[in-house]
């Protein structure tokens, strides 16, 4: 081993919006631990609990995460997201205090953060992961605004890595690929997915569904799958992504229910299952796209993020979509038919970049 490479200490600080933004730091983490890096996390919460069961041996410090609570109805969402700036913006200032403190007590060579504002600093650095670098609201004067927010924010790190696909045919379209880019280096590192294909899959369910999502939209979602699996004797894998909580039974027969799946089970039931159905959020989608395999997505009502992802892999025809307050039994049933073209994409592009971020240190 180059001793280049040895014992880099690094911060990886995920945001809490889902688990989507801890699940796809588990692939760096990986990497960056074949590189000899001393890896601590700071999160809290379900963020914490999923890498600490990925990663137990790892440091752990304590970050309060950002609380956004969502809208029940789709039409208050941006309003409810407009009314919580002022408490976004009071934590963005708060995380990076906190990292000022975090820093002089263990002078980290590297931070990396996904999606957290507040955690670029002067005196190390530090990586800002996204794939939006446009936030779509479906108002272009307001999308521009954002955009220029967005980028003063991301401006202050030292780089911004993009987990995408840099040429015309990739997975998130417009919000990774913008007219303009930040000011600072950005490299595309290619979709992160913990999985790898394994070619020898036997089908051991029709219909796989991972729940994700903030509440109360996650109960909703939860609610209608089940409602659409009373109509079939189809059986059903139903994963709820609830880490840490105890299983609950459930009276359908044809579902078995899991509250949470490790990486490796996780694996090995997406390759088990013919059809994968699931909120479009976007680690899913990407993890989903590396092992080829049909999904159904369904944006979250008023995420419009989601909503322009899903109309962006229906157009490709990588995924059949529809919108959650539509029919679910009848959509599960015209996907069965629905004619795919799944890409083979290559999901170790992260690590050239992740290598030479290391050695620059």
């Amino acid at each position: 081993m180059n001793t280049a490479l040895r014992h880099k200490k690094i911060l990886i600080a995920p945001l809490d919006w889902g688990l989507g933004h801890a699940t796809r730091c588990i692939t760096i983490i990986r990497y960056l631990e074949t590189l000899n890096c001393r890896i601590t996390v700071a999160a809290s919460g379900k963020t914490e609990t999923l890498l600490k069961n990925e990663f137990p041996h790892l440091s752990y410090l304590n970050l309060p995460g950002y609380k956004i609570a969502y809208s029940k109805f789709k039409r208050f969402l941006p309003f409810k997201i407009l009314i919580q700036i002022p408490k976004i913006l009071r934590i963005i200032r708060f995380e990076h205090q906190w990292l000022k403190k975090i820093l002089k007590q263990h002078r980290f060579d590297a931070v990396i953060s996904d999606n957290r504002y507040g955690f670029f600093s002067n005196d190390c650095i530090s990586v800002f992961i996204t794939h939006q670098l446009k936030i779509k609201t479906n108002i272009k004067a307001l999308d521009k605004i954002l955009q220029r927010i967005n980028y003063r924010y991301i401006n202050r790190f030292s780089e911004c890595w993009i987990p995408d696909l840099e040429g015309c045919i990739n997975i998130a379209g417009d919000l990774s690929h913008s007219e303009s880019l930040p000011n600072i280096p950005v490299k595309y590192i290619g979709p992160l997915s913990r999985f790898k294909k394994n070619r020898n899959d036997k089908i051991t369910f029709k219909w796989m569904v991972i729940i994700s999502g903030p509440e109360p939209q996650r109960s909703i979602f939860e609610q209608k799958i089940f409602e659409a699996a009373s109509t079939t004797n189809e059986n059903f894998l139903i994963v709820r992504g609830l880490p840490g909580e105890k299983e609950k039974d459930f009276s359908n027969q044809n579902c078995k229910v899991l509250n949470h799946l490790n990486t490796t089970e996780m694996q090995q039931a997406i390759q088990a299952s013919e059809f994968i159905i699931s909120h479009c959020g976007y680690t899913t989608v990407m993890e989903i796209l590396s092992l080829q395999k049909k999904s159904i997505l369904i944006p979250t009502p008023g995420q419009t993020e989601q909503e322009y992802l899903a109309s962006h892999l229906s157009k490709q025809n990588w995924a059949y979509t529809f919108d959650q307050k539509e029919d679910f039994a009848f959509h599960l049933n015209k996907a069965t038919t629905y004619t795919y073209n799944l890409p083979d994409i290559d999901c170790q592009l992260h690590e050239t970049v992740i290598k030479n971020f290391v050695q620059s240190l």
